[in-house]
């Protein structure tokens, strides 16, 4: 696992807040990268939850979010009427924060999931909102008082911001890119070819092929981090690429009928790196990978090619992909600008022949006022309109995991713990290890 500090390289004058106050008033997301504006576009958003042994109300919802506001000011950006970098008036605070009593907190943090559409309703009112339920009678057995969900659009918050937040530390971001290190012209000229003629071609297959809108389905579960350490210790792979198999493995199904793929599953991975250059996006932290991992029956056999796949992979050239993915979105925003009604709706609900896209957020620790009386595990996701999400977040003691996905995927799920189960009572040959069996720190 990568660094995820907010630090960036250098950046704007003192006089920035002015200039980004009158390009905000003249349209709402101005400020925003080209790889925020395609998230903007298309709705995506991610969520942190976790239950408490703190109570809340109103005005204590109202004071987390001058908080949150104060470490991480791009929460102040993207809407009509934003005052960049400054704090939120009341009516505004007001409006984004949400609380209700409950009689238990069975059912939860699933039944609050959801696509998050509510956040893009309002035009004037931020891209984010804080909601909590407060059980009526007082903590319950296990000392939860309250649970507590944060819901914003992706174009804001990244799973770095959410680990930094939770640790209640500065997440704001700065420049991203680093354009001291420029990429050689002829990858540049390369990557922006590739990124223009992939938008145009992507936008026109999406239109005529992208499928209608499926029913979608939440669900999270929480894993021990020891089970999964001992249990990638025996099998001499790394925890991520222990969980990246046993997520896919689990959903694709036993048997001759397989819910992905009978040959190859096509998956898209992130991470973090601090080897930044001159065309990543000023905003973003993450890398995009993709991935494909031949289908096994055996599970032994096909976490053992996973690891040696995920290896594979980050041993050649990392920022290519994303270099590319940068360019198209750029181009994909400069058609907009002419042609309005481009990429149109259909075009978002086409994943590309992705089946599942796997993100490993850095571990989430909480700690400072931001967090006070948080419980784990901790819960942090995603939803986009075409990708069938994971989202692997690693706490103390635990790792939830996160799955944002068409409906026919979920009766799987649960299939992921009886998958672990009988991995850890199975007998196991000798097996050499990874070079290199990363900590979730």
């Amino acid at each position: 696992m990568k660094s995820f500090s907010s630090s960036s390289f250098a950046g704007q004058p003192d006089d920035a807040l002015v200039l980004a106050q009158q390009a905000v008033s003249a349209h709402p997301q101005a400020l925003f990268t080209d790889f925020q504006w395609f998230l903007y576009e298309a709705r995506d958003s991610v969520f942190f939850t976790a239950f408490s042994a703190r109570s809340y109300d109103k005005e204590g919802l109202g004071n987390m979010v001058a908080e949150m506001v104060a470490l991480a000011p791009q929460l102040t950006h993207g809407f009509v009427g934003a005052q960049p970098g400054q704090p939120f008036p009341k009516h505004l605070l007001d409006a984004i924060t949400s609380l209700e009593e409950v009689d238990d907190f069975d059912g939860y943090p699933d039944k609050w999931l959801g696509k998050s559409d509510d956040i893009f309703a309002r035009p004037d009112l931020p891209l984010f909102r804080v909601m909590a339920a407060v059980r009526r009678d007082g903590p319950d057995e296990a000392g939860r008082a309250a649970i507590l969900q944060v819901r914003s659009s992706h174009a804001l918050l990244e799973g770095s911001d959410s680990a930094l937040l939770t640790r209640s530390q500065v997440a704001a971001h700065g420049a991203q890119s680093d354009k001291s290190h420029k990429l050689p012209w002829r990858q540049r000229l390369g990557s922006a070819l590739k990124g223009g003629l992939s938008a145009i071609i992507y936008m026109a297959i999406a239109n005529l092929l992208a499928p209608k809108d499926q029913p979608w389905g939440f669900k999270t579960l929480a894993v021990e981090r020891h089970r999964l350490r001992q249990l990638a210790n025996k099998l001499g792979v790394r925890q991520r690429s222990l969980m990246f198999a046993l997520v896919t493995h689990a959903l694709n199904g036993e048997g001759q009928k397989k819910h992905m793929s009978g040959k190859t599953i096509a998956a898209a991975y992130t991470m973090l790196d601090n080897r930044r250059n001159s065309a990543d996006d000023d905003f973003f932290r993450v890398r995009a990978l993709e991935a494909k991992f031949a289908v096994s029956e055996d599970f032994l056999d096909y976490v053992r090619m996973v690891d040696d796949t995920v290896a594979g992979i980050e041993q050649k050239d990392i920022t290519s992909f994303q270099v590319m993915m940068n360019a198209m979105f750029k181009a994909l925003r400069g058609i907009n600008r002419v042609l309005p009604f481009l990429p149109g709706r259909r075009f978002w609900r086409f994943n590309g022949g992705v089946d599942i896209v796997l993100t490993l957020v850095p571990p989430h620790r909480t700690y400072g006022p931001m967090t006070h009386g948080m419980m784990e595990p901790l819960f942090c996701g995603a939803w986009h309109p075409a990708a069938n999400i994971c989202t692997f977040c690693p706490g103390r003691d635990f790792v939830t995991f996160n799955f944002s996905m068409e409906q026919r995927h979920l009766a799987n799920v649960d299939k992921v713990l009886v998958l672990l189960e009988d991995m850890e009572k199975r007998e196991v040959p000798p097996h050499r290890m990874t070079p290199s069996v990363e900590r979730l720190h």
